[in-house]
């Protein structure tokens, strides 16, 4: 059977962004019984039980994340939502944020009564007007419908929603960064422990979750436990760090691909069904090359490369869950932002772009991230001009291998996604590198820099 959205089910539907419109498709009902009925460690049960893990990239359990906060704490508990979506090619929340806001407030509200916060801060990303606008109107409605503020529903809870804007940095993404921000302080990240679930935003406990965790929250208390781990992948029983990927996701498709969309679908759907089945394919007649399976930071996935022990498959073939992606080298699923490359474009141009972006994007506090991203761009730099040396591409990797939280020499995981593209790139896609070098011939994309240049 084909699978029925949920995440986007309101999608396209009559103004789909009023609470009037909401509350007629049930929106906000589960929320008042949870306040008349449930205890908020109900529903933190049930979401661990559900086994939702976080969808904002690392994919960590949310009702473990949530069970982290100090017994009996006084207060102030703070939820932040992260919406500083600026991973490249990734727009999964912005079309909740736009098209259905209603569902995210609801999560947050859920939420917030779970681990018994009193405030939430949603921290947009600055680009993001028309989120912003519709997010605004969203809470505002909420306010007026006393589903926000003092005693609501004369349940006792407390509750304020505070949207608060970015100012367009990458770094914002990760969580601590984000509460420096917030605090009106360079983002920064932390250093942990302490974590925010001890000591976070103003230095009280917080938790830090992601708009599309927080729409699945709104529909495990929708429609229970067991719909939700009745698709998607479970645990491996040979990783017992595995912890199951169940549940709906949304993944985007972008790049070289005839439609590019969001799609909402079971966890573990493969690479090669996302771009044939719901991206129309390879664009201009062409064939894939090589694919980011979660957004630029988890690296590249060689599409004809085969897949060891299954044959006839190759890296094309992999499962989108949290586990998939890491069997063929890449970091992670991330944010499960599909970018799709072409036969016909050039490694090195793409690689290129790539150290562009991470190096402007490095807050450079830490040494090996701030010098190690310039180094990389210089010599991609270098080699798109045709000036690239054979010894390049082991200095690109050494330089990629040595830097990052896994190798234990940055603070935040910002310099593990700089590097995880470079590494995957020229270990799958050496010979082509190689010949480029040898070749001696600059890229397309310098020529035309040149051009612009001249003019």
């Amino acid at each position: 059977m084909p699978y029925e959205p949920v995440l986007l089910a309101r999608v396209g539907t009559p103004n789909p962004a009023s609470v009037e419109a909401y509350r007629a498709d049930g929106g906000y009902a589960v929320f008042e019984r949870v306040l008349a009925e449930v205890k908020p460690l109900e529903v933190v049960t049930r979401v661990k039980d559900s086994g939702l893990r976080g969808r904002g990239g690392a994919g960590f359990p949310t009702g473990l994340k949530w069970t982290f906060l100090p017994k009996d704490h006084p207060g102030p508990i703070y939820m932040c939502i992260n919406a500083d979506e600026s991973e490249p090619c990734t727009y999964n929340n912005r079309i909740l944020m736009e098209k259905d806001p209603h569902q995210v407030l609801e999560g947050i509200m859920l939420s917030c009564f779970a681990v018994k916060s009193e405030c939430a801060y949603f921290y947009l990303r600055y680009e993001y007007g028309d989120a912003y606008r519709t997010l605004l109107a969203a809470v505002n409605e909420c306010y007026a419908a006393g589903l926000l503020g003092k005693n609501i529903r004369n349940s006792g809870f407390n509750l304020d929603i505070v949207l608060h804007r970015g100012a367009g940095a990458y770094i914002c993404g990760e969580e601590t960064g984000l509460i420096e921000s917030l605090e009106g302080k360079r983002a920064w990240p932390r250093i942990k422990p302490p974590f925010p679930a001890i000591e976070g935003a103003f230095r009280k406990p917080t938790i830090v979750n992601n708009v599309e965790t927080m729409a699945c929250v709104t529909q495990i208390m929708r429609h229970g436990i067991d719909w939700f781990k009745s698709f998607g992948i479970a645990p491996d029983p040979k990783n017992p760090r595995d912890a199951g990927s169940y549940g709906p996701k949304l993944y985007t498709i972008a790049g070289h691909v005839n439609e590019p969309r969001c799609v909402e679908l079971p966890m573990g759907v493969t690479i090669r069904d996302l771009v044939e089945k719901h991206g129309g394919g390879v664009w201009k007649g062409r064939k894939a090359k090589a694919i980011n399976p979660g957004g630029l930071s988890m690296g590249f996935a060689d599409v004809n490369a085969p897949l060891k022990g299954e044959d006839g498959k190759t890296e094309y073939d992999i499962p989108l869950d949290f586990n998939g992606p890491g069997k063929i080298g890449c970091l992670g699923l991330g944010t499960a932002a599909i970018t799709v490359i072409d036969d016909q474009t050039s490694m090195v141009d793409v690689l290129h772009n790539v150290c562009q972006f991470f190096s402007h994007e490095s807050c450079g506090q830490c040494t090996p991230c701030r010098e190690g991203t310039g180094w990389m761009l210089k010599i991609t730099d270098r080699l798109r001009r045709g000036q690239g040396r054979r010894e390049d591409l082991d200095i690109l990797i050494d330089v990629s291998d040595r830097m990052g939280i896994m190798p234990g020499t940055t603070i935040c995981g910002l310099a593990d996604g700089a590097g995880w593209p470079v590494k995957t790139a020229i270990r799958k896609f050496r010979a082509e590198f190689e010949a480029a070098i040898k070749d001696g011939t600059r890229s397309r994309h310098a020529k035309s820099l040149d051009l612009v240049g001249a003019h």
